[in-house]
This record gives C-alpha cells, sequence and structure tokens, in this order.
C-alpha cells in the first residue's frame, strides 16, 4: 500500500494557481481535487493569499474581480483540510514564512510546496521537505500513476 502524499500549499504558489491556468501550479490543485494527495491549508495562508490578490499591480495586469478571488479561497478551503492553533515557530527570516512551516507542523504534512526562497533554502524541516511546485508535480504525477 502507498503512503498517502501530503503536503502544504503556500500562498506564492495558491496565487500563481489562480493567475495561471494551465500552469504547473493550477495543475497541482487539480491533483489535489482528484485526490491524488492531501492538501493542508491554514487560514493565515488564505489570508496572505488574498492580500497578494488584493495588490493593485497584480490587479491591473490580470483582469478579475473581488468575487473571483472570494470564489477560489472558498473553493480551496472546501476542497483542502484546513488546521488551526498553529505551533509559535520561528524558522526563517520571514515571520509570514514561519507559518507556512507552523502549518505544515500542525498537519503532519510531508511537503511545504512554494516558490518563496527563503522558505526553499531550508530545504528540510524537522521531517518536511520544502520543495518548488515543480519539484512536487514529478513526485505527484508518479503517485497518479
Amino acid at each position: 500500500m502507498r503512503e498517502v502524499l501530503t503536503a502544504v500549499i503556500d500562498s506564492t504558489v495558491l496565487v500563481s494557481a489562480f493567475l495561471t491556468e494551465g500552469g504547473v501550479s493550477a495543475e497541482l490543485l487539480r491533483f489535489a481535487r482528484e485526490g491524488v494527495f492531501v492538501v493542508f491549508l491554514s487560514e493565515d495562508i488564505l489570508i496572505e493569499t488574498q492580500h497578494t490578490l488584493a495588490y493593485a499591480r497584480i490587479r491591473e495586469r490580470y483582469n478579475y474581480t473581488d468575487d473571483d478571488v472570494a470564489d477560489f479561497l472558498n473553493r480551496l478551503r472546501v476542497a483542502a483540510t484546513l488546521v488551526d492553533e498553529l505551533p509559535h515557530l520561528t524558522v526563517v527570516r520571514d515571520p509570514h514564512d514561519d507559518m507556512v512551516i507552523a502549518t505544515a507542523v500542525r498537519a503532519d504534512a510531508t511537503y511545504v510546496v512554494t516558490r518563496d526562497n527563503d522558505l526553499l533554502s531550508l530545504q528540510q524541516y524537522e521531517d518536511i521537505t520544502i520543495i518548488t511546485p515543480e519539484a512536487f508535480i514529478a513526485i505527484v504525477r508518479e503517485a497518479g500513476e
């Protein structure tokens, strides 16, 4: 029997999935909806995603509404397993990144999937592997076969 893949997907990947439907990040979310792996999120990650999508410079480049963002976040809440009561950790330089690691620790996730260089520079935290969406999708595709 195969081990179930579990991952926390951070806001950098979620924003990318929202903005680029045909990209690797969006494909990862499709695999998650199909049950190939389990996604864990926290409200902190969803709030950071929402804040990023509210930036004027992004909104000027892509055409979407507040309702589109709300719909995306609601679909994530349904598709993912939400964790709360995150442990207080100080792991990386940016405190916003600590909550991603805290989400993974609380969820007992195997992976953190991110494009954030501070997180990627860790490579590993305890038993959690920190990798890019491109590296994780190769693992997910293999698991889906």
